[in-house]
């Protein structure tokens, strides 16, 4: 665990002044609470029974015998709620609670961070308010409605892109509005500190279980350890688990959407630069002027235009690699994990997969693990309506 603000060059604090009390207020609060055996006590047993860990580890026979690649799912799709979101949910509104909050606001763009804040505020008794950019909320109806059954309140952003970048704006503004009665439950590992830091603290379970699993299991380590990375708490929560194994290769796979154009794809280490988003320094799509450049991606969880600083920090180290996947990579990746596995993924996931797919003559023969950070129900009707069109050509049927 750390409390240092910068990954060397990356993080910090950049808010305005109304926030710096709220996040010395959370940062007091959350070094006491991780040091309390009460607290930690309560967030263990409410991830047993009620979030549902541990998660375990599945071996894809087929998709292993299709590729020659030893293929491993780290399944945080089985959660309740659907994804590794409620690890931090649960915690943050633990630590809402202890700081006498009486309110949590949460910015959503697949809509899972969205829920699974709801069904902790629902859990814990707070009132709850989600901001949900448009064009997300279009695509991610079933997470919407799911949001108002759980109680929450849910506000359509319609500035900017209307997608994640544009929600997370906007709770930021409403943060500033009542930072006395209401917590920001941030969603990835993003934003000022201590937000990066909090966050891959609670994600940080999915790493220690997989590590111990998979040496149970196998005997040894894996070669690759591969996910997702939007904001990215799902795979710092993964690589967190083999930071001190150099021999495991860290792999974060980013959205590349339609191509790497601008405006095109979500990929911030393939054409970003160092800038501030949100509250810290990090990699950030944008143009000359160091205006936010617009982003795209099939999965909606991708869409933003930072990643995360500790992210920033193990791509210059060396110590993970950062690639990109197409949206019909993903697509495509989606399916085929359906069909091989009967394992139906987030779009956000299927990226992952889809690196790992495409990747499989110079994988041959390695242990893989992808960190499996969601399930697809979410995304159904808007993947079948995507590979329609994007696979038609290939196959004539979905």
């Amino acid at each position: 665990m750390r409390s240092d603000p910068y990954f060397e060059l990356y993080g910090g604090v950049f808010a305005p002044e109304t926030l710096v009390a709220p996040l010395e207020e959370l940062e007091a609060a959350w070094l006491d609470a991780r040091d309390n055996p009460e607290f930690l006590g309560e967030f263990d047993r409410l991830l047993r029974t009620y979030a549902g860990r541990p998660t375990p580890i599945t071996f894809c026979q087929r998709l292993t015998e299709q590729l020659d690649v030893h293929v491993w799912l780290k399944r945080e799709d089985l959660l309740h709620t659907g994804a590794h979101k409620i690890n931090n949910t649960i915690g943050q509104g633990l630590l809402a609670k202890r700081m006498g909050k009486e309110r949590l606001i949460a910015e959503t763009g697949a809509g899972q961070h969205g829920v699974a804040t709801a069904t902790a505020a629902a859990l814990l008794g707070l009132e709850c308010r989600i901001y949900m950019g448009a064009v997300d909320a279009q695509r991610q109806r079933p997470n919407l409605e799911r949001m108002k059954l759980l109680g929450a309140e849910v506000e359509i952003v319609e500035a900017g892109t209307a997608t994640l970048k544009d929600a997370i704006s906007e709770a930021m503004r409403a943060w500033t509005a009542d930072p006395v009665s209401t917590h920001y439950l941030l969603g990835s590992v993003l934003g000022p500190h201590p937000f990066p830091n909090i966050v891959a603290d609670f994600q940080s379970v999915i790493g220690r279980e997989a590590r111990a699993q998979v040496i149970e299991t196998l005997g040894g380590l894996p070669h690759v350890a591969a996910a997702c990375v939007g904001g990215g708490s799902n795979a710092i929560g993964l690589f967190r688990g083999f930071l001190g194994d150099p021999g495991v290769k860290l792999v974060g796979v980013e959205a590349g959407g339609r191509g790497l154009a601008a405006g095109e794809h979500a990929a911030r280490f393939a054409t970003g630069s160092p800038g501030v988003l949100h509250g810290c320094c990090t990699y950030v799509l944008q143009d000359e002027d160091g205006q936010i450049q617009p982003t795209h991606s099939v999965s909606a969880g991708l869409d933003y235009a930072a990643v995360g600083p500790e992210h920033a920090m193990l791509r210059e180290s060396g110590r993970a690699r950062y690639v990109h996947e197409t949206d019909q990579s993903a697509l495509a990746a989606f399916r085929t994990l359906a069909r091989t596995e009967g394992i139906i993924c987030a779009l956000e996931s299927a990226h992952a997969v889809g690196w790992v797919i495409r990747n499989a003559e110079s994988l041959a023969g390695q242990s893989v693990l992808i960190n499996l950070s969601g399930r697809g129900d979410k995304d159904l009707d808007h993947a079948i309506g995507q590979l329609g069109r994007v696979l038609s050509a290939e196959t004539k049927e979905f």
